[in-house]
């Protein structure tokens, strides 16, 4: 036993680590219980949250929308997101940044940044000379890029998240367009380590799209191939994609099904805003052609007069896909003019005539992509906003041939909902049913060098060489291996775009460099120096294209390799031990097979066998050569990389960056407490005036009660009137303390008023059922008395006081005035029930687990049972045997033929007639007995 306890003792400390390491990865997983993602759109943005007890769900905002505007007003001392910033966008257009997105990645000198600023042109455009790129100068001493500007967004999404999910979210699955570059996608990352979010991945909007058609219809998915095409047109650009659905036998989990991308075509430019835009300039004109001849100015030159117009357009556009016509109409639009105006849809048409002519483009695109026709396409099925537009679908339908166009999915979440449930299945936190995704690369990339030839003797050349890394609508993500040979010095090689022939001349200008990266590699030649008796397997550099479509160099390495030639084995110690054991128990080896370390044992036909049986072993030789055997040797390659295309912040500007959107949070958190802290002030001051003219307020309080407590209350009305605009939070909150405690004699003694009738209705009721209780436990007979003398005395003790301290209590407060502080307090009746309670509630859970007493037995050792013709009440009820006999006399003596049975059937098992059925001269006694009932 002692060994035994010493074994649990050592076992102890083992188990309470282990606890502690589950415990911290509970804690750990705490923290990522939930996760979500952030549909990032040109116009709009939805937010969807997994945690558990809650799958797959759109986040509603402050509003309770399920989408938010993608806009911030950005102002010297306070911001406005999402709905509100769409409100202050009229009243302050030029601190209103919308469509920012746009400009992601994007230098100076890109077309994009001159459309922006031709479409927007009360937003002040700054340039950065450091990264070539531009900013908002919001006012001289405010300026923000358009990473930080999207960093607030998803500060502002994650919060979202965080309020509707009631818990902290880090984890988040954001989309993006499938058309953006490295340069813009590593915008995007940049944005979300400013907002302190931990992407998973970024994941393509047309991709997201399709796991959330392809996760909804899983049923439908079988090894056959089923292609379907999404036509998504949305507020700033078009995707159109081809996408095969099938299962497909994974190594993990067998059959699963699975979606790839197979074709991708897209427009830049092509959605809701443009028209929209057409739209304004349509209505502008129309204004002023109103007011042509008052010499009034170009409604143009008037930035809030051209928000409203863009308002009022996108309230046209929607009214105007269901109806023939609409009259636009805007109060107040410029100088306190109204404007009024009938659009019909027909000149709607006619002004966005060249956009329709374009939707049929990315259709084509996505099918030379895909190398298909249209025949092939099962399914053409809609997504986005813009896709609503009656001409829009016209088009659509005609280019594709088919008999209609699919519109059963929901065209403004599918991109949400796909994302969360990638966001779900790459977290730790959920399992989820897998799905298979196999996105495509859309812009190839390819690795070009040079190095030097001889191609006649004694005449050397350079000659340039190019390598597909990643070919276009390749799958990713995956990594590669580029191995450069007959290099033995430090060189340098370009990462770049390959052919990207399949963009127009004006999409290559948007499109920006098509040289990514110069890689510089130093230690080359010093790795050569370091291993001259090896062979150069080449300097091979591996390459990563992650889940987010992000490409990355991990490491460049000189691999050098050689052939080793091991010294013949020598039998070690340890063998030439478990040989001599093994002989003592007669398995030893021959002498030859001791000496070379090897099994005597050999089959017939194999080199150096035995001979015929009982002959010996032919020699072998004295030590056994191991075969040659290749060793290889890596060397970490230097790597130095020159970004060409738009440079990364450096980690300085982005912590500067990351403090920046912190310090706002923190002021835009201080200005809402003091927010808060200003209207609690505000509104105790009102309700507490209107309380004082309440008739419960009057009835427990003097005139001059009242006259003191309004009289500071008006002071504190006057204060906050004059002074409290630029008291600080704590002022504010020292004031709203003063005035509760003023008041807090008051509101007592109504509050105590309004609880007495509850509480002491509540305590009569337990005070009467409490003394039933006793009166019943006292009736149980003293053979089945489960209750001690001790505990029925100590309920009743308790019972008695407590209807004392009632009875006396309200006695006593009945005789105070009601202004005066009440001696009958509802936390005492609270607590006088509670002790009750308790009693009460100890001897319930005592007869609850009581066993019930054994009954007297018989000569033959049975239990006396009722008759077996009596009643269900009768055999329920309990026996009191007449005056001057107790329960234990000797019952009646069974028959002599009974007797000489050997064995007596048990309670459970008694039959007709055996020893435990009572006899027929008993039955009738029992039957004129006085009986009882006991139970309670």
């Amino acid at each position: 036993m002692a060994a035994t306890g010493r074994r649990q003792r050592l076992r102890r400390p083992a188990c309470w680590a282990l606890m502690a390491v589950l415990l911290a990865d509970l804690l750990a997983l705490s923290d990522t219980l939930a996760v979500m993602s952030v549909d990032l759109g040109s116009e709009s943005m939805k937010v969807a949250i997994v945690k558990p007890g809650v799958p797959m769900e759109i986040v509603l905002n402050k509003e309770s929308r399920r989408k938010t505007p993608v806009m911030v007003t950005l102002k010297e001392n306070e911001r406005f997101f999402g709905d509100s910033a769409a409100g202050m966008a009229i009243k302050n257009p030029k601190a209103t940044l919308r469509y920012f997105q746009h400009l992601l990645g994007k230098q100076a000198d890109n077309p994009h940044v001159a459309l922006y600023r031709a479409r927007f042109p009360e937003h002040e455009l700054s340039f950065d000379p450091q990264r070539q790129t531009v900013h908002f100068q919001i006012s001289p001493q405010l300026q923000f890029s358009p990473e930080e500007v999207l960093g607030m967004i998803l500060n502002y999404s994650r919060s979202l998240a965080e309020d509707f999910a009631e818990q902290p979210i880090k984890d988040a699955v954001i989309t993006v367009p499938a058309f953006f570059n490295q340069a813009e996608r590593r915008a995007v990352l940049q944005a979300a380590r400013m907002a302190g979010l931990k992407v998973l991945q970024l994941i393509n909007d047309n991709t997201a799209t399709a796991l959330s058609y392809g996760v909804f219809r899983r049923k439908d998915i079988n090894t056959t191939a089923q292609n379907i095409m999404f036509y998504d047109m949305g507020s700033g650009s078009t995707v159109c994609t081809i996408v095969t659905y099938q299962t497909v036998k994974t190594k993990e989990a067998g059959m699963q099904p699975q979606l790839q991308i197979r074709g991708v075509g897209f427009d830049r430019t092509l959605g809701g805003l443009e028209m929209e835009l057409r739209l304004r300039e349509h209505l502008a004109g129309l204004f002023n052609e109103q007011r042509k001849g008052q010499r009034a100015k170009d409604v143009r030159e008037n930035p809030r007069a051209m928000a409203k117009l863009l308002r009022e357009a996108n309230r046209l556009k929607t009214v105007l896909s269901a109806n023939a016509d609409h009259m636009a109409q805007i109060e107040g639009l410029m100088d306190d003019v109204d404007f009024k105006a009938k659009v019909t849809r027909v000149e709607f048409e006619e002004l966005c005539a060249d956009l329709f002519e374009r939707v049929p483009g990315p259709v084509q695109q996505a099918l030379q992509s895909a190398e298909m026709s249209l025949d092939e396409i099962e399914q053409v099925i809609l997504v986005g906003g813009a896709t609503r537009v009656p001409k829009v679908q016209e088009v659509l339908l005609k280019a594709v041939g088919k008999e209609e166009l699919g519109k059963n999915i929901n065209a403004d979440e599918a991109a949400a909902m796909g994302a969360v449930y990638q966001a779900a299945a790459l977290s730790k936190a959920f399992k989820v049913k897998p799905f298979v995704v196999r996105d495509a690369v859309v812009y190839p990339i390819l690795v070009e060098f040079t190095r030097e030839v001889e191609e006649e003797p004694g005449v050397r050349s350079l000659k340039h060489n190019k390598r597909v890394l990643f070919s276009r609508m390749g799958p990713y993500p995956q990594r590669k291996v580029i191995t450069f040979n007959r290099y033995s010095h430090d060189f340098n090689f370009h990462i770049n775009y390959g052919d990207l022939g399949f963009l127009g001349p004006e999409d290559l200008r948007v499109f920006g460099s098509q040289n990514l990266t110069t890689v510089k590699l130093k230690g080359v030649g010093e790795s050569f120096k370091k291993y001259p008796d090896y062979e150069s397997k080449g300097i091979k550099a591996h390459f990563n294209l992650d889940e987010s479509g992000v490409l990355s160099l991990d490491r460049v390495e000189s691999v050098f390799e050689t052939v080793v030639e091991d010294s013949p084995e020598e039998e070690s110690t340890l063998t030439k031990l478990g040989n001599t054991i093994s002989s003592l128990f007669g398995g030893g080896a021959t002498p030859d097979a001791k000496e070379n370390g090897t099994d005597s044992v050999q089959k017939p036909g194999e080199k150096g066998e035995a001979g015929p049986e009982g002959a010996p072993a032919a020699p072998q030789e004295e030590k056994k050569q191991k075969p040659a055997r290749k060793q290889k040797m890596v060397e970490e390659i230097g790597v130095e990389l020159v970004i060409l295309d738009v440079p990364d912040l450096a980690e300085a500007e982005l912590a500067r960056s990351v403090q920046k959107l912190e310090d706002l949070t923190s002021r835009d958190l201080e200005k809402q407490e003091r927010e808060k802290a200003a209207n609690s002030l505000e509104a105790f001051i009102f309700e507490t005036q209107d309380k004082l003219d309440q008739p419960e307020y009057q009835e427990v309080s003097t005139e001059e009660q009242r006259e003191d407590i309004s009289g500071k209350l008006r002071a504190a009305s006057s204060w906050l009137e004059d002074e409290g605009f630029g008291a600080t939070t704590a002022k504010l909150k020292e004031k709203l303390a003063e005035l509760k405690k003023l008041c807090q004699g008051l509101f007592f003694r109504v509050e105590e008023r309004k609880k007495w009738p509850e509480r002491l209705s509540a305590l009569d009721n337990l005070l009467n059922h409490s003394s039933m209780f006793l009166k019943g436990a006292r009736l149980i007979p003293e053979m089945d008395q489960i209750f001690t003398e001790v505990e029925m005395t100590t309920l009743e003790k308790v019972i008695n006081e407590t209807w004392a301290w009632k009875n006396a209590t309200v006695a006593e407060q009945a005789k105070l005035p009601a202004t005066d502080k009440p001696v009958l307090l509802s936390k005492d009746i609270e607590a006088k029930m509670m002790a009750l309670d308790r009693e009460v509630q100890y001897l319930l859970n005592k007869a609850k687990f009581a066993k019930p007493r054994p009954r007297p037995k018989d000569k033959n050792g049975t239990r006396t049972e009722p008759p077996l013709n009596a009643s269900d009440s009768d055999q329920g009820e309990k026996v009191i045997p007449p005056a001057g006999q107790t329960e234990d006399a000797e019952p009646i003596p069974e028959p002599e033929k009974v007797e000489a049975e050997s064995e007596p059937a048990s309670p459970e098992t008694l039959e007709l007639g055996g020893p435990g059925a009572a006899s027929e001269q008993e039955q009738p006694a029992r039957q004129k007995q006085p009986v009882k009932n006991d139970e309670l």
